[in-house]
């Protein structure tokens, strides 16, 4: 079975390479801490043929805030960090503007009110980590925390980062690297902030319709410009400046897919003995933290601590604009990821249909 289901996933993103709807595709999956799919496809910079391999990292947007979450929650599973925390015991300055009561629990659950930033914020802003925290630290809030839902779509990363900084002395990409990705053995594939010597095994984003997907957001979903400025919207130009690709931005992450399906598989389950959180901390993790709409998009989001929850809660993770995802199925034991680098819209979502079909081959 595990067979059929590697030649399906490789003949599929072989297919969506070859048709060009994909310039370079990677898909893994682990199922009871064992890799079953490390799948890979096509060009990953067309302007000098680059292959991708297993170990190309991708630039992967939204993706990145599970990686997050799981740093946070792994600090709490060793004491250092605790959910209830008030931010401003840590940062004494966000209390202003009213938001003295928001805790560690609101950020990681998107009900902290500061989904929003300035009209006028440019990407040279987002490398200027102490610039961005004292514009969230003065930011006026959207809603009392805690009392209403909003995707923080750029200010998680600050938000969540500057939190655990203050409280343990260390970064979030610094926990990462140390506490997540080094115990897992996938140094070099999961990164924030990547090293001027790592930049160039990256995949190069490229986009077909993308621009106009984006227009479109910003015409049709009335708050979508003061979530996302125009200066920083997620596109292909933003996601290869070597500048943000370096600087340390938790609300996004640069990965492959076999190392964040490998770090989703030990939330679930021992992998080669490494087992990052409890099962008790899990549970806790993917309890329903609100309901209601959401302040820009409108939907209802079900939304956990720092992961989204998908079909009912039976499915956790994150996934990034442009197509790159990472989930979880704590009842099968199952770990799904997908990174690519063509930014697209209106043909459908690949990554997610390899995500379904991943999933009902082992259930």
């Amino acid at each position: 079975m595990i067979d059929n289901l590697r030649a399906t996933v490789q003949h599929r993103i072989d297919a969506l390479v070859a048709s060009g709807r994909e310039v370079g595709v990677q898909v893994a999956a682990y199922l009871h801490g064992e890799l079953i799919v490390d799948a890979c496809a096509g060009t990953a910079d067309l302007s000098t043929g680059r292959p991708v391999t297993p170990d190309t990292p991708f630039f992967s947007y939204s993706t990145g805030k599970g990686l997050a979450a799981t740093a946070v929650h792994v600090l709490a599973e060793h004491g250092h960090l605790d959910y209830d925390l008030r931010i401003a015991d840590v940062w004494p300055e966000y209390a202003r503007h009213g938001k003295g009561a928001t805790t560690l629990r609101h950020a990681l659950a998107h009900t902290a009110g500061v989904p929003a930033l300035p009209a006028d914020t440019t990407p040279e802003d987002f490398a200027d980590w102490e610039g961005m925290c004292a514009v969230l630290a003065d930011s006026v809030p959207e809603w009392p925390p805690g009392e209403g839902y909003g995707y923080h779509a750029w200010t998680f990363g600050w938000l969540v980062g500057e939190v655990v900084r203050r409280a343990t002395g260390r970064t979030l990409a610094e926990v990462l690297a140390e506490d997540v990705a080094a115990p897992l053995g996938v140094a070099g594939e999961l990164f924030f902030g990547v090293p001027d010597g790592d930049l160039d095994r990256l995949a190069r984003l490229e986009e077909r319709d993308w621009a106009a997907t984006l227009d479109h957001l910003s015409a049709h979903v009335p708050r979508f410009d003061r979530l996302v400025p125009p200066g920083v919207r997620m596109d292909a130009a933003l996601g290869n400046r070597r500048d943000l690709l370096r600087a340390d931005l938790p609300a996004t992450g640069t990965v492959t897919a076999r190392a964040v399906a490998r770090m989703y598989a030990a939330l679930l389950g021992e992998v080669d003995g490494v087992r990052l959180i409890s099962p008790d901390r899990l549970r806790e993790a993917l309890t329903v933290t609100h309901h209601g709409p959401d302040w820009a998009f409108g939907q209802e989001s079900p939304m956990g601590l720092g992961y989204a929850l998908l079909e009912d809660g039976t499915v956790f993770g994150t996934s990034g604009l442009g197509g790159s995802l990472a989930y979880a199925v704590p009842g099968s034991g199952l770990t799904v990821a997908a990174t690519k680098n063509m930014l697209a819209y209106g043909d459908g979502d690949p990554m997610e249909e390899l995500r379904v079909l991943i999933q009902e081959a082992v259930a």
